[in-house]
Formats: structure tokens, sequence, C-alpha cells
């Protein structure tokens, strides 16, 4: 489990009280991918931010005194402003999503450990709650590899007073989570760690979005290992699965490469789940994801990246 310190709960409390400022503000900002982001910053390259998603969402850096007042004040006492010649500049963005608002990292997302949100966050949602539904309260819920803590959130929304429990190996991520569920009014237990990060105890409901891109950086938040990057949700279905309780659900959103018309990924994923007596449903989300990673030599002979669903369930007693 992760622990706090005193300075940090102060700069904790700055960033939950620019995240109140910003609601009161009915702020909003829809996160879109990397190469959008980029060919819009491009476009406005040499512009100083004039509103507050210029900074908070597209990352452009702003003349200081030029934004609110409150809105610098609590981005000064967080400290998240860094100098960019005679501007400065946010280390974090805020996106919105289902009217909640969440903490994650600004862009370029270059840094190893940095906390990723984007068009994959809105349809890890959609998944969570197309897939639960008003689902049975008072669960155990283990969002595997948290990232900015969307999974523990939404899905306890669809599962009233369930116990959350978050997981990932980047301690940003866990600290950015608990925040964001905090903002949320919501609590949850991190835990620092490879896949279950050292949790023990029973699982209702696991949900899962890991990285499903091959990475040449090996940046955590977007690798997802060998076999075209399906790896890391492999092993994640494979770690998961026998500890579901019975009649436990395993809700995975990720990515497959599409070789020579095949989903390899489908197949290992059935296999894993005859293996530990789980039934799956799975499908393609979206077939093309994504498409400038095909350049890599790394997705030589891919046809395409296909984001997809899978949720196994365990058979019940």
């Amino acid at each position: 489990m992760t622990m706090k310190s005193d300075g940090q709960e102060a700069v904790d409390g700055a960033l939950l009280d620019l995240l109140a400022q910003l609601r009161s503000m009915s702020y909003a900002f829809v996160t879109p991918t990397p190469k959008t982001h980029e060919i819009v910053v491009r476009s406005r390259r040499g512009e100083a931010a004039r509103t507050v998603s210029d900074v908070l969402g597209w990352s452009l850096p702003y003349a200081p005194g030029t934004v609110d007042r409150g809105l610098e004040a609590s981005l000064k006492r967080a400290d998240v402003l860094v100098p960019q010649g005679d501007l400065v500049r946010a280390t974090i963005r805020v996106s919105s999503l289902d009217g909640r608002l969440y903490v994650h990292s600004a862009f370029p997302t270059v840094a190893p450990d940095s906390v990723f949100f984007g068009p994959d966050s809105y349809r890890f949602a959609s998944l969570l709650r197309t897939r639960l539904g008003n689902d049975r309260a008072g669960q155990v819920i283990v969002d595997v590899g948290t990232g900015a803590g969307i999974g523990a959130i939404v899905a306890s929304d669809c599962s009233p007073g369930s116990t959350l429990i978050a997981t990932d190996i980047n301690p940003l991520a866990l600290r950015f989570a608990k925040l964001n569920a905090r903002a949320a009014e919501k609590g949850i237990v991190t835990y620092q760690g490879d896949i279950l990060g050292g949790y023990v105890g029973p699982i209702d409901v696991a949900a899962a979005n890991p990285p499903y891109i091959v990475d040449s950086e090996r940046r955590q938040y977007r690798d997802g290992g060998g076999l075209h990057g399906a790896e890391l949700s492999l092993r994640m279905t494979q770690a998961i699965l026998p500890r579901l309780n019975h009649g436990g659900k395993f809700i995975l959103y990720t990515g497959s490469a599409i070789v020579a018309g095949e989903d390899r990924f489908r197949a290992l994923a059935t296999a894993a789940a005859r293996t530990h007596e789980c039934t799956i449903d799975y499908w393609e989300i979206d077939p093309d994801v994504f498409g400038e990673e095909l350049e890599s030599p790394a997705y030589r002979g891919v046809d395409r990246i296909a984001a997809v669903g899978a949720v196994f369930t365990r058979a019940s007693r």
C-alpha cells in the first residue's frame, strides 16, 4: 500500500482546490490522440495560451498573470508550473469524462512516469458502463494498471458501496488516481507493483486498460511488450482470472494487432479463459486505431491495430 508525506498532502490539496475551481467554471476538455494534439499545437506554434483549456488541456505556455488568479495560485501551490522562456507551462493536464475531471500528465507525454489519458480512456469508460450497468452493490473492484483512476471511479458508479482497489507500477499514477477519486468523493486503496501489485484479497470485478502499443522507448504507460503489444494484456489475463471470485468478472479493454486477417490475441485470451474455467465475450470496439504505428519496424506485416473488449466471467459454484 502507498503512503503520503505531509508535503505531498499539501500539494495534492492544492490540486483538489484547482479541480473544484475548474468545476465551478464548468471547465471541460476532451483529450484527443497524441497525433491530433501534436497537429493542433503545431498549428499554434509560438502562441501563448489564451484560455484555461489552452493551459490545462492543450498544454500551451502562458504569460504569468494572464489566467484566473485563483487558478494560478492553486497551480503555484501545487508546484506544477515550469518556466518556458518568458512564459510558464503546467506539467499537468485536466480532462473531462462523464461530468468529472481527471488530473493526468501534460503533453507531450515523454517522461517514463507519464500518466496517460486519451480516446482509449473514453472507450474504456464506455465499456465499463455497458458491461456493468447497475451491478450489485458492495463488491470488491480492482482497477489493474489504474493510470488516472478511471476504471475504479467509473466501475464504482455502477456498483455503489464497493471497495475500490487500484494498482499500478507507476507511483505518480497511483497518486493521481487517489487524487481523482477524492475529487469524485470516492475512497480507494492503492498498491504499487506489477499487475496486482501485491494485493492478495478477493476480486469480484477486475478492470484493466493496459498499454498495447510496442514502444521502442519502453515507457511504462505505453509499452505493451511482445506479441505486437499484446504481451502485457495476456500476462494480466493469466494473473487475474485465477484470482476472480466465483461469478466474478474481468473487463479488459486493449488493442490487438491483426496479422493476415487473424486476431492472435483473441485466440490466446480464449485459451486462458478455458484454462481458468471462465467464459469469454470478445469483440472489436474500433477496427483501426493508432494507424501511424504501422510505420514502425515492430509492426511489419501487421494489417491494422484494433481496439478490442473482452469480458471474462468465472463460473459460479
